[in-house]
């Protein structure tokens, strides 16, 4: 069984690195990556003054391992913008799966003009700016604004291109203090920054001279810190060392869960390590939660048989950059796929069984493939098989979701009895929200639901956040209502 790891969620963080007011910025400045420890990757930002212009490039290139797997990541945004910090265009290169997706947008009054590039496809579309959203110079300006005085608050909408969406960003100063760098020691004032995503807000601390230059990024990972250190390039650039913190992620279960159980209902009771963040889960039409101090006693049903959640919405039904279902391509595989059959649950059940079977090669080396590149070249893991089903499922008019979570498995990566991340493919068929899963033999009881969004991996972040930092503290079977 392979299964996905958390690719990217830390992106959209590491990208907000200008939140803090840079008096007198640098042209150029180089970070290593550090994560638990071990050097990981690099991250360089430059700052270009272009007449009435201000040009930012931030480039974060590292490498993950994931249980014997290595895994290349890299994204490079640059933002254009006028002096006194209006946005004018933006450009995004992220590399995921061996291949490049290249997102363009450029301002024409209250709305974006986007192109979007991947697997040899282009894409164009329109979308509102959201009000009051800036790009790095505009952060950078709020923070000059606010100063460095201990104590000091303020906010800032900060507009992200590789999710093409804005997070509101809640800043506070405090006091200097001591921080080693790899050059030496230096004095520093902290400014602590939460990112408000939905369901997961994300902290972070950023440490700053009196310039406001910044000299360390940290923030919270699975239970560990990734740091960013400010260095030379040759520091920044010198060779990883390597992290593989799979183990982190898995959630070992205090009991083996059998076959009968899974088929049915099951209860879990989950509580956050080490008195940390309360936990957001889900509310799904397969799973119940509910409140117990700083617990959450969540119900899972195999057949989901209420409807709790709202009614797709006219995005569900439509392509994407991650679920292109008008692709010609992906519109042959689900016909393929379907045959002759005409019933929407019948379908999504035969779309399950094809990709389960036309993902031949399974393996943890791709880092996020996108539903045409899975029609393409059939090889990734739980995340591939979930973009994919989605997608067939949309080429054929019916709603779908990708769901971010955990997955019950006797036995993996030498741990046994464990709860591993995985992700899987929600369909509203027979007037409710219900799973599937192809990467595994079908959706069961020992599937938790952590976050569920549109296939785009910038929206995992919101579940993954949880991972390594929960504990299932309690899990019992649930009779069936006697009839």
């Amino acid at each position: 069984m392979r299964l996905a790891f958390p690719r990217k969620l830390w992106l959209v963080g590491l990208l907000a690195l200008p939140l803090v007011a840079q008096a007198k910025p640098p042209a150029e400045q180089w970070f290593t990556v550090v994560l638990d420890g071990r050097k990981i990757g690099s991250f360089e930002s430059t700052r270009e003054v272009r007449g009435a212009q201000v040009v930012t490039t931030q480039t974060l290139d590292m490498v993950l391992d994931r249980a014997g797997s290595h895994v290349a990541l890299s994204n490079a945004e640059t933002s254009t913008e006028t002096i006194d910090g209006k946005p004018l265009a933006f450009r995004s290169v992220s590399q995921l799966s061996g291949s490049d997706t290249i997102i363009e947008g450029r301002l024409d009054d209250r709305t974006i003009a986007i192109t979007t590039h991947s697997v040899g496809a282009t894409q164009h579309r329109r979308m509102p700016w959201p009000h009051g959203a800036v790009l790095p110079e505009g952060l950078r300006l709020v923070g000059i604004r606010a100063g460095l005085k201990p104590g000091t608050r303020y906010q800032a909408l900060s507009f992200q291109p590789s999710s093409l969406d804005a997070a509101e960003v809640s800043n506070v100063v405090r006091p200097q203090e001591n921080v080693d760098l790899p050059a030496g020691g230096m004095r520093l004032n902290p400014i602590e920054q939460t990112i408000a995503f939905p369901g997961a807000p994300m902290r972070s601390r950023a440490w700053v001279d009196a310039e406001q230059t910044i000299y360390k990024l940290a923030m919270p990972l699975m239970g560990v810190d990734l740091v960013l250190l400010a260095c030379d390039r040759a520091c920044a650039t010198a060779p990883n060392q390597g992290s593989d913190i799979f183990q982190r992620t898995l959630m070992p279960s205090p009991r083996p869960l059998t076959t009968s159980e899974l088929a049915g209902t099951m209860r879990y009771t989950l509580g956050p390590r080490a008195n940390g963040a309360p936990l957001a889960l889900p509310e799904t039409d397969e799973q119940h939660v509910e409140r117990n101090g700083d617990e959450r006693i969540v119900t899972v049903q195999r057949l989901a048989t209420t409807h709790v959640e709202a009614k797709p919405v006219a995005d569900d039904y439509l392509p994407n950059d991650w679920l292109q279902s008008t692709a010609p391509d992906v519109v042959q595989l689900a016909k393929r796929a379907i045959g002759d059959e005409q019933q929407p649950r019948e379908r999504m059940q035969r779309i399950e069984t094809f990709v389960r079977g036309f993902i031949r090669k399974k393996n943890l080396d791709v880092g996020y493939a996108s539903a045409l590149e899975v029609a393409r070249k059939p090889e990734g893991d739980c995340t591939e098989h979930a973009v994919l089903v989605a997608a067939l499922g949309r080429a054929l008019g019916i709603a779908t979701r990708v769901v971010d979570g955990l997955a019950y498995t006797p036995g993996f990566a030498g741990e046994d009895q464990v709860f591993v991340p995985h992700a899987w493919a929600q369909v509203f068929v027979d007037g409710r929200w219900q799973s599937f899963d192809a990467a595994l033999l079908g959706f069961d009881a020992g599937h938790i639901a952590l976050a569920i969004g549109d296939g785009d991996p910038w929206r995992f972040y919101s579940g993954l956040d949880m991972l390594g930092r929960i504990e299932l503290r309690k899990v019992e079977p649930v009779a069936a209502p006697a009839q």
